[in-house]
């Protein structure tokens, strides 16, 4: 995650709002020959913000609208994205149906809100658009009988940079968004990614998943086990997150997977191993140092170190298993989280991918 700027943050618009808006824009110049510009949607919650047109585009029987997603200060992958809406006519009693365009995915594993072979249209962006529709058709005399194609252009290369490919949507991006608006730096959507890969775990059988904190630590875990793609999850900072969803929603097994520094945050304690949320407790690790029996001078260094890395290379030059420790008392804090309803390891890699720490599974 990017690094979160200083001052007042400006909030944005999620891709189902840019997508109900374009919706229903292209659906009024549908039956009246005129695109609204800007066109003005409700969201969940009472707000009415209004949306500038990016690309109108009329035929006989389609219309398409586009709208350039605005994700304010939020540093969301799908910032500056062109959200197209071509709406068609459907026949008489089909109801709202939505289509995959350019740059939509695909679902193709279950365990995800929508249906496998569906377009990736969230729940909540369907309810806002057949509202949007819905609104539209009273207003200017229309049906709810609609064909509804969303499209981002470079949906397929933005989608390389997300969860979709693990999670089985292929093909592009998923049309997402609960209120409609984006909260800058919230980590909402992430989280949301976790438990959505949780999902996937369980309804396509995986036994074993694995939670790491970045890209070397997963690195590691391959080298350890042969696991599929959907079992990888990117926790990242969110151990909370990710473990009291798996409370809820248990497999059989999981290993955690990440550097020492986070690590020993929760080996702490901490749920959040974000270096601007929680700190490394030096004089927690001073103390573990100290019952493995380490040389004072360096249980009194630990306690001033400057960084996690630093205290982790001067305990493997005296021979003290600092990484196990920190390994051991993470998959306690774990356990205690899950109350045993996952089995848990916890594997501890340096910063060149090498395992230096491992607690494994009881």
């Amino acid at each position: 995650m990017s690094r979160k700027p200083e001052g007042p943050l400006r909030r944005g618009w999620t891709t189902g709002a840019c997508a109900t808006a374009a919706t229903a824009a292209a659906y009024q110049a549908l039956l009246t020959g005129e695109f609204p510009d800007p066109v003005e949607i409700a969201l969940p919650k009472g707000e009415r913000p209004a949306f500038a047109l990016a690309r109108q585009e009329l035929g006989e029987d389609s219309a398409t609208a586009g709208i350039v997603k605005d994700a304010g200060d939020d540093p969301d992958v799908t910032h500056g994205a062109l959200v197209l809406s071509t709406v068609r006519r459907g026949a008489e009693g089909s109801g709202i149906s939505f289509r995959a365009g350019i740059g939509i995915g695909t679902v193709t594993k279950p365990g995800l809100p929508i249906a496998v072979g569906e377009p990736a249209i969230n729940p909540a962006p369907r309810r806002m658009i057949a509202e949007a529709v819905l609104r539209v058709a009273a207003a200017f005399g229309g049906s709810a009988d609609l064909e509804v194609t969303l499209s981002i252009p470079d949906g397929e290369e933005m989608a390389r940079h997300t969860w979709n490919p693990r999670l089985g949507i292929l093909g592009g991006l998923s049309i997402l968004g609960t209120t409609g608006i984006v909260h800058p730096y919230s980590c909402a959507a992430w989280i949301a990614s976790i438990h959505r890969g949780i999902d996937v775990c369980r309804a396509n059988g995986v036994t074993h998943a694995a939670a790491c904190t970045g890209s070397v630590s997963e690195d590691g875990v391959k080298r350890l086990y042969d696991l599929p793609d959907i079992a990888f999850l990117d926790m990242g900072d969110f151990a909370g997150g990710t473990l009291k969803y798996l409370k809820a929603h248990p497999l059989p097994r999981l290993t955690i997977g990440g550097g020492f520094a986070k690590l020993a945050k929760l080996a702490a304690g901490s749920l959040d191993l974000h270096s601007g949320r929680s700190e490394l407790d030096r004089k927690a690790v001073a103390e573990w140092l100290a019952a493995l029996k380490a040389p004072p001078g360096l249980v009194a260094a630990a306690a001033s170190a400057n960084t996690g890395n630093e205290i982790l290379a001067e305990a493997r030059k005296a021979g003290i298993p600092l990484a196990d420790e920190v390994a051991r008392r993470a998959r306690a804090v774990a356990a205690g989280i899950v109350e045993g309803k996952v089995a848990i390891e916890v594997v501890v890699f340096d910063r060149e991918g090498a395992l230096v720490g491992r607690a494994g599974f009881d």
